[in-house]
């Protein structure tokens, strides 16, 4: 928000009486994340109503009251969201416009990759081979980077400063992660002595990103016109 217009926008609305106070920083809440293309921030938010708007309630209001739509707002990537919800998926993937609807697909490689590189950022294209027991090709690394999913991140204090790769806040934003905390602990998974650590990575994210789940499309990001991006 603009100072100017921060400056014109009476946050407080202290003439209203409470119900309809609360009401007003609901439809200012609200309309605020549904023009967004990208997750708002807690704080953009708290620049739009009063002190004494606790954002958590408001947003949990709204949400009751979209309980019998085809959409809810999700906190990802730091930020509120409308998603679609997932029994909705394969009605919009029905549209031809909406086809790419949903997380992208990953193959084996890719989905090693990912997992790697979510649970060891920063981590070189070496390391990633190493904990895959594969090659990580740069191809694989350039298709996931054109996702949107990950990012050349510092270059690693190696020989020859190669490059370390980490994930993105379109990472957390396709997979409707609030924060990396998110991610399933590992801790489990490495002491199941029948799984490599690797295989524990790798399964984790599974369940996490709903990669091998036939209504894994959920929470699909919608865009203003309420067409999923």
């Amino acid at each position: 928000m603009s100072r100017a217009g921060a400056a014109r926008l009476d946050r407080d609305l202290s003439d209203l009486p409470d119900g309809m106070r609360w009401r007003e920083w609901m439809m200012r809440a609200e309309a605020a994340i549904f023009a967004a293309a990208r997750p708002v921030a807690r704080q953009t938010l708290a620049g739009l109503v009063g002190d004494a708007c606790h954002l958590d309630a408001l947003i949990a209001d709204i949400n009751e009251e979209l309980k019998g739509r085809p959409y809810e707002i999700v906190f990802v990537a730091g930020g509120w969201q409308f998603r679609t919800r997932r029994r909705h998926a394969e009605t919009l993937r029905a549209l031809g416009s909406a086809k790419d609807a949903g997380p992208p697909s990953f193959t084996k490689l890719e989905m090693l990759a990912l997992s790697a590189i979510a649970y060891q950022q920063p981590v070189t294209r070496a390391e990633l081979s190493r904990l895959a027991g594969h090659d990580i090709s740069r191809d694989i690394l350039g298709r996931l980077k054109s996702l949107g999913v990950i990012t050349p991140g510092p270059r690693a204090p190696q020989p020859g400063a190669p490059i370390a790769w980490v994930t993105t806040a379109r990472f957390l934003e396709v997979f409707a992660l609030g924060s990396l905390r998110d991610l399933p602990e590992l801790d489990e998974l490495e002491n199941d002595e029948t799984r490599s650590v690797d295989e524990g990575v790798e399964a984790a994210l599974d369940e996490v990103l709903w990669l091998n789940d036939e209504e894994g499309a959920d929470d699909i990001p919608c865009a203003e016109d309420g067409v999923e991006v």
